[in-house]
C-alpha cells in the first residue's frame, strides 16, 4: 500500500512538471482520479490511477463575480466558508450565458457585497476581483439600487413625492426615494445605499405596511430572469 499524498504532488511526480504548474491542472478542472474530476489539489491520494484529459493547460482560473437570486428568509452569507455553501455548483444558473464552466475556485474566498436583510430577496453579489470589491465598497460612489415592494394600507395623500423631497420617520432621516406604483399593492422604489430597514421605514413613513421586498437592480446591473436561489457570472461586456 501506497502512504496517500498529496494529488499535486502525485501529478507532478508522475508529469515532471512542477508542483504549481500541476495544482493549476488540477484547479482547473482538467485531473481525473478513477473517473471522477478533482478540482482540490490537497485531496489525498493512494493507488488511484490519474488521469491528465487532452487539452489541459495550467493556467491561473481567473477571479470571478457572481450574481445570486437570494430567496427571502434566508441571511446573506457574508463568511467565505458560508458564500461557498450558498453558491454551490448545484445552483448555477443554467441558462447563465457566460459560458464559464463553474469550478471550485470560483467559489472559494467570495466576498459578499451589498448584503439583503434575510427577509428580503433578490439581487447579491459576491466577488473575488478587487475592482469591484473596491467600486461597491467606496462609500462615494453610492450605486443605485431598485426595489419591487408589496404593500397594504392607505398611503398618505401626497406621500410618494414626500419620500422624493426626503422624509423623516421615528427620529430618523431617511435617504430620498423615487418612488411609483406598479399596481394597487406593489411599488417600486429606487434608492441610493439605504441603510437596514430604510424599505420598511419609508414605506411606514407614508402610512403603508411592507409585505415583502425584493432588490432587482443594482446600478446598471439588473437580476432579470435569474430563478430564485440560483446563481450566474456576471458577464464580460456588464458594467454597474
Amino acid at each position: 500500500m501506497t502512504d496517500p499524498i498529496r494529488l499535486s504532488k502525485r501529478l507532478a511526480e508522475q508529469l515532471g512538471c512542477s508542483r504549481r504548474e500541476a495544482e493549476l491542472y488540477i484547479e482547473g478542472g482538467w485531473v481525473k482520479v478513477d473517473g471522477k474530476v478533482i478540482e482540490a489539489p490537497f485531496f489525498k491520494i493512494g493507488s488511484q490511477q490519474i488521469e491528465l484529459l487532452p487539452g489541459a493547460t495550467a493556467t491561473e482560473v481567473p477571479p470571478v463575480t457572481l450574481l445570486l437570486h437570494k430567496p427571502a428568509g434566508q441571511p446573506t452569507a457574508t463568511d467565505p466558508a458560508d458564500a461557498q455553501r450558498q453558491l454551490s455548483s448545484a445552483e448555477h444558473w443554467a441558462g447563465d450565458g457566460a459560458r464559464i464552466a463553474p469550478r471550485a475556485r470560483h467559489l472559494a474566498r467570495q466576498t459578499a457585497l451589498l448584503p439583503l436583510e434575510p427577509d428580503v430577496s433578490g439581487l447579491v453579489l459576491f466577488s473575488q476581483q478587487r475592482e469591484v470589491i473596491r467600486k461597491l465598497a467606496d462609500p462615494r460612489g453610492k450605486l443605485e439600487q431598485e426595489y419591487v415592494v408589496e404593500v397594504a394600507g392607505e398611503p398618505e395623500e401626497g406621500g410618494l413625492a414626500l419620500l422624493a423631497k426626503g422624509i423623516g420617520h421615528r427620529g430618523k432621516i431617511l435617504p430620498k426615494a423615487k418612488a411609483s406604483w406598479q399596481s394597487e399593492t406593489r411599488l417600486r422604489i429606487v434608492v441610493h445605499a439605504p441603510r437596514p430597514g430604510d424599505l420598511r421605514q419609508l414605506c411606514e413613513a407614508i402610512g403603508l405596511q411592507m409585505l415583502s421586498c425584493k432588490r432587482i437592480r443594482i446600478g446598471r446591473l439588473s437580476m432579470a430572469k435569474l430563478p430564485v436561489g440560483e446563481w450566474r457570472f456576471l458577464g464580460e461586456h456588464e458594467r454597474f
